[in-house]
């Protein structure tokens, strides 16, 4: 087997270390494929305080050590991961090309695990992330709306988004706020009237950057300064599929990259996994997606060999 960090001819290139690259990485590496994992460094699980909703970790594990202990076990099996960015990608007959950082990779087949990036409130870098480490500021009420039970919670959204996770919430505490960032809600009749008997508060904004104070996190509002215990953003996520979209790959209206049951998009040779695909944007999801690609993309390397003998 080659040495992973130096390959520039690839079996398999994974684009993106979080959770679904990582598991796809285990995979690819124990099949004695030649692989490259390209990472950016930005995966959302490593902004992950502490999750308790991961099997396994019954006292819970943050996403950075999650992240490690990922890439230690895949290096056992001689995958490693090199620090970069892809910046193209192309297809040319059967094989793809990636321009990287570090030049170029020849790959016969490509998972992207690139995920999504977070739409953030209004907020001073280090204030950020001193606040998600703190629990005053949580993104994903799925995985820790559990944590919040019986608190003072503010959800900044409007339309659908803020909609969705104010009522979510509810089912946690009778205590949640929905404010919209800019100056109107966006909610219909029905949506107003449902909110109203869950005993949501609704603030119309816009709201102003947001700032902790000692245990609170505050969010500035045109009715004065409103106090939460947690503060869940619901302003949406920018997909990473961009790769996906220069080959040709077909993507959802919200784009996401589409695939079949086994993770194939519609370009021959081209795999995605995790948060970029729609679908649940959890670790758990993300990691049995990826052990699907995995053996796809090595099943479907087997038949491509056995048909150019």
């Amino acid at each position: 087997m080659k040495d992973m960090a130096t390959i520039t001819r690839a079996d398999c290139l994974i684009v993106g270390a979080g959770p679904a690259g990582l598991t796809a990485a285990i995979y690819l590496a124990r099949f004695l494929l030649d692989i490259a994992i390209i990472d950016g460094g930005n995966s959302r699980a490593a902004l992950i305080p502490r999750t308790h909703n991961h099997a396994g970790f019954p006292d819970g594990i943050s996403g950075v050590d999650l992240l490690g202990r990922m890439r230690e076990q895949a290096g056992r099996f001689g995958a490693r991961t090199r620090s970069g960015v892809v910046r193209s990608l192309a297809r040319e007959g059967d094989l793809f090309i990636a321009q990287t950082d570090g030049g170029l990779i020849t790959a016969r087949t490509v998972l992207l695990a690139t995920g999504v990036v977070n739409n953030r409130p209004a907020l001073a870098t280090d204030c950020h992330a001193e606040a998600l480490q703190r629990g005053l500021l949580r993104y994903c009420p799925i995985c820790d709306g559990f944590e919040v039970t019986d608190r003072r919670v503010g959800v900044i959204g409007s339309g659908s988004h803020g909609y969705n996770e104010a009522r979510f919430l509810r089912m946690y505490t009778a205590d949640v706020t929905l404010i919209s960032p800019d100056a109107a809600l966006g909610l219909g009749a029905e949506e107003r009237e449902t909110l109203h008997a869950l005993g949501v508060r609704m603030v119309e904004g816009p709201c102003g950057p947001l700032r902790v104070e000692q245990d609170e996190m505050i969010v500035p509002t045109p009715k004065g300064d409103l106090p939460f215990e947690s503060v869940y953003p619901a302003l949406g996520s920018a997909i990473r599929s961009e790769l996906a979209s220069q080959v040709g790959a077909a993507l959802s209206g919200d784009g996401c990259i589409l695939t079949d049951d086994h993770q194939r998009t519609n370009i021959p040779g081209l795999y995605a996994a995790g948060d970029v695909v729609r679908g649940l944007d959890q670790i758990s999801h993300a990691m049995g997606q990826a052990g699907v690609a995995a053996t796809t993309i090595r099943n479907d390397l087997a038949a491509r060999s056995q048909l150019a003998r």
